[in-house]
């Protein structure tokens, strides 16, 4: 059974990659990934926030103006908040690389081009192999429209792919319009793969301080049914890799996002939950999976549910709200 998968034009022995999660801060837990076949390792985001306060960290030392926008600047997380820091972050793609086992994908998280080149260039150049920008932005004024929304999308990925050489994929929200039209776009712009999707954190009301609280929940299978559609409808139309994120928890869960139209599956919240040796559990269940069913490769399964073969397209193109109802039984 031949496992191996492309993702990114980076040839993987299995398309299970380590997602981005704080798992990839420490070297055990690394190690502890790769002895157990995950297929590339992605890092966790770094945010324009943290390389912006490294960058104004004298002026801060100085305190000057300390209190001007104390207001402002408590939104972020201090320094200390972060397990990895600018420099330690490139640091950390170094030892991971020097290990030489698998392909490390860098995560960028910004809201302005100009926040994304200077870093994009110093992952590429810590040695990353691909770089994932994570578009982490959420509409919240009312005159801005969502064409100024994906034209700031659409700006950072141009920008990012004039200035690195090195394969770069968008994790994409499902909070579009037109989901195939910007896919389409972005791959216009030089984008050269999609992770479906981001996973928006949603606050919480602490209704006796009477202040927002921050609340995660990991992932369970069910958010997996959501990713399944737009893979489907996205495969073919898209000529760039996919990869799933968000809901991957077992095996079979693997297979669907394959035969949906992912070359690569990130998990996340089952390895925070059951620890990196869960890799191997998924990996091998899924390749008895396939030879049971007769399957040569991963590549065979890719994309074989997508809209384009699935028998009944029209399961992913509607929403069959009143079939779906109507089934349903006390």
């Amino acid at each position: 059974m031949d496992l191996s998968t492309t993702y990114l034009g980076l040839k993987l022995a299995n398309p299970l990659l380590a997602g981005s999660s704080p798992l990839v801060d420490d070297m055990d837990a690394v190690k502890r990934l790769i002895d157990a076949g995950v297929g590339a390792i992605v890092m966790h985001s770094i945010f324009e926030e943290q390389i912006t306060r490294e960058q104004l960290g004298t002026i801060m030392d100085m305190e000057l103006h300390a209190e001007a926008f104390a207001e402002a600047l408590s939104y972020f997380p201090g320094p200390s908040d972060y397990r990895l820091g600018p420099e330690k972050y490139l640091e950390q793609i170094r030892r991971i690389k020097n290990l030489g086992a698998v392909p490390v994908i860098g995560s960028l998280n910004g809201v302005t081009p100009a926040g994304w080149l200077d870093y994009a260039k110093q992952i590429e150049q810590a040695g990353a192999d691909a770089l994932e920008l994570n578009v982490y932005y959420l509409a919240t004024q009312a005159w801005e429209t969502g064409d100024e929304v994906e034209k700031r999308t659409l700006d950072i990925v141009k920008a990012v792919k004039s200035a690195v050489k090195i394969p770069v994929a968008v994790k994409l929200s499902p909070f579009y319009s037109s989901i195939p039209n910007l896919a389409k776009q972005l791959e216009v712009a030089g984008a050269n793969g999609l992770v479906i999707f981001n996973r928006f954190y949603q606050p919480d009301i602490d209704i006796e301080a009477l202040e927002p609280k921050p609340h995660l929940e990991l992932s369970t299978s069910a958010e997996l049914l959501l990713r399944l559609r737009w893979l489907a409808i996205l495969f073919g139309q898209f000529k760039g890799s996919l990869a799933v994120t968000g809901g991957v928890h077992t095996a079979h869960d693997a297979i669907k996002a394959l035969m949906a139209g992912a070359s690569a599956v990130q998990l996340v919240s089952v390895l925070l939950a059951r620890g990196p040796e869960q890799v191997r559990v998924i990996r091998d269940v899924m390749q008895t999976w396939l030879e049971e069913h007769e399957y040569e490769s991963v590549e065979q399964a890719i994309g074989s549910m997508s809209l384009q073969r699935s028998p009944n397209p029209q399961a992913f193109e509607r929403a069959n709200y009143q079939r779906i109802l109507a089934g349903w039984r006390a």
